[in-house]
């Protein structure tokens, strides 16, 4: 197999949401939401284990199932087996996932444990392959282990075409350098380090772009911050309360919008695909209205004259 292109409609569609992700969605909710991205065009779909518990795999699966294999790209993830859990609780609290907790997550990096993980990724999601398979967050855990031992193993499961592309998703500037360090990672899955916000990971992805990388930008709107016209106090950064002073900052940047005709969460989108090595963005949905809406901000045109503005206000670094 060779790596697939990754530039496969408006954005890539984040499956966190459709595994009930601080709230509960219905089957036909998620269905409707995979429908809808799909009618707009969407065809790169991103899920993992962690999701649900294995919610959002199985979810997604059931929605792509009758969709011809060849149109559509999908990444999930390994480094977290699904073990049996109490059942007499939630998954909430510990995953954040509106679930029950029959099973909870083990993590496992070892060959075995990625294979596994792997094998049974591919039954929730009814494929015999998948186009990336991503090693989950090694900074929470063991990022040497992780690189040492299932960074491999997924090199040989793309060499015995089990998945076309590896790589290692995180929002942890420093375990993404060390994976593309490694030189055995297709892509990295970057999560809210490089948006419109602020960029801690400009270096990274510009060596991505010479080592010929692809990044994958997630967590575009800074869970949240950036998603409105115009945040409040209300806002969450990081799934947490934002700080005043980036509050203060999201709007200043509103402000520089607004006289350019363009929305905050319109240039939230667009921003990071100006860097080559991004190729392309992943949004997260719980309805088909939050599907519509990431399309139209997507599709919105964001002129030149807005960035340079940005630099010269100092919101923006050169």
């Amino acid at each position: 197999m060779t790596a697939p292109d990754l530039d496969r409609g408006p954005f890539w569609f984040g499956g966190a949401g459709i595994g009930n992700l601080l709230r509960e969605v219905s089957d036909d909710e998620a269905r409707a939401t995979v429908d809808t991205a799909w009618e707009a065009g969407v065809r790169g779909f991103d899920t993992a284990p962690h999701y649900g518990l294995g919610l959002s795999e199985r979810r997604l699966g059931a929605a792509l199932a009758e969709r011809p294999r060849s149109d559509y790209l999908v990444s999930t993830k390994v480094g977290r087996l699904l073990v049996p859990g109490r059942g007499d609780g939630d998954d909430l609290d510990s995953g954040g996932f509106a679930v029950p907790d029959d099973l909870v997550r083990q993590w496992d990096p070892s060959p075995s444990g990625v294979r596994r993980s792997l094998d049974e990724s591919l039954g929730r999601l009814g494929l015999d392959h998948v186009d990336i398979a991503y090693l989950h967050d090694p900074d929470v855990y063991s990022l040497r282990d992780g690189l040492s031992q299932a960074l491999p193993t997924l090199v040989e499961l793309r060499d015995e075409g089990v998945v076309r592309a590896v790589g290692v998703g995180s929002n942890s500037v420093e375990a993404l350098e060390a994976a593309v360090s490694t030189g055995m990672c297709d892509v990295v899955m970057l999560a809210g380090r490089y948006t419109l916000l602020e960029q801690p990971a400009a270096a990274l992805v510009a060596r991505c772009e010479d080592l010929g990388v692809a990044v994958v930008a997630v967590g575009v709107y800074n869970s949240g911050l950036l998603g409105r016209d115009r945040p409040d106090a209300s806002a969450t950064y990081d799934y947490a309360a934002a700080p005043a002073a980036l509050v203060e900052r999201a709007n200043a940047i509103a402000d520089v919008c607004e006289r350019h005709g363009v929305t905050l969460p319109e240039a939230a989108l667009a921003f990071p695909r100006r860097a080559a090595a991004v190729r392309a963005i992943a949004l997260g949905a719980q309805s088909a209205e939050q599907v519509r809406s990431n399309v139209a901000r997507a599709a919105a045109t964001v002129p030149e004259a807005l960035w340079d503005d940005l630099r010269t206000a100092g919101l923006l670094a050169a």
